[in-house]
């Protein structure tokens, strides 16, 4: 079958919970209505996980940042209407539609300055306070990067905080994250990532 538009693709066998899983990159979401693990990891950014009870369906997305320009799943707007509108295809209601968020972690030290997680945090709370969508579970902020698995048939989410450290790819999302984030300094560079 083909992929839409941002819908994840890498597929894999997770030896650990003994299921079929599906891993989420930045900018992608996944939709279904049988338990196949749909797993991501966050540093700075966000997994909103969408669950409709009496359908039985859910999905889960991945985003960097709370706004930007164009149609990409990088970033939240565009992110959190690609999975709603997924899963009103498949049958799922919005009004019947709960939220488990994640993710918004500062794992970078000396970063908070731009505070992307916690931007993005605000965001997703915010936009699911305009949807109408309860938030029934959140696990944000603070400066752990985790582990996000959801099973969208039962609408059963589970945080695994990682450690701080070993986090060298998280933190290269976060820094591709931030670069993008940076508003153009018109008084001659206030601001250096390196």
């Amino acid at each position: 079958m083909p992929r839409k538009q941002g819908e994840a693709s890498f597929f894999f066998y997770d030896a650990h919970f003994k299921n079929a899983a599906v891993k989420i990159l930045p900018g992608e979401y996944f939709v279904d209505n049988e338990d196949i693990l749909i797993m991501t990891t966050l540093g700075s950014c966000i997994a909103a996980c969408l669950w409709d009870r009496h359908a039985q369906i859910g999905g889960m997305n991945h985003f960097m940042l709370p706004e930007g320009s164009g149609d990409s799943g990088r970033y939240g707007s565009f992110a959190m209407e690609m999975l709603i509108n997924e899963l009103m295809k498949r049958g799922a209601h919005k009004s019947r539609m709960e939220a488990k968020i994640f993710g918004g972690g500062a794992v970078i030290a000396g970063m908070n300055t731009i505070n992307v997680g916690e931007r993005n945090t605000n965001f997703v709370i915010d936009y699911l306070k305009v949807e109408r969508i309860p938030i029934v579970s959140k696990d944000v902020m603070d400066v752990y990067p985790r582990k996000v698995c959801f099973l969208p048939h039962s609408g059963k989410a589970m945080v695994k905080r990682l450690a701080p450290t070993n986090t060298d790819a998280l933190v290269q999302q976060d820094r591709a994250a931030a670069q993008k984030a940076q508003p153009v300094a018109s008084t001659g560079g206030s601001i250096d990532l390196f």
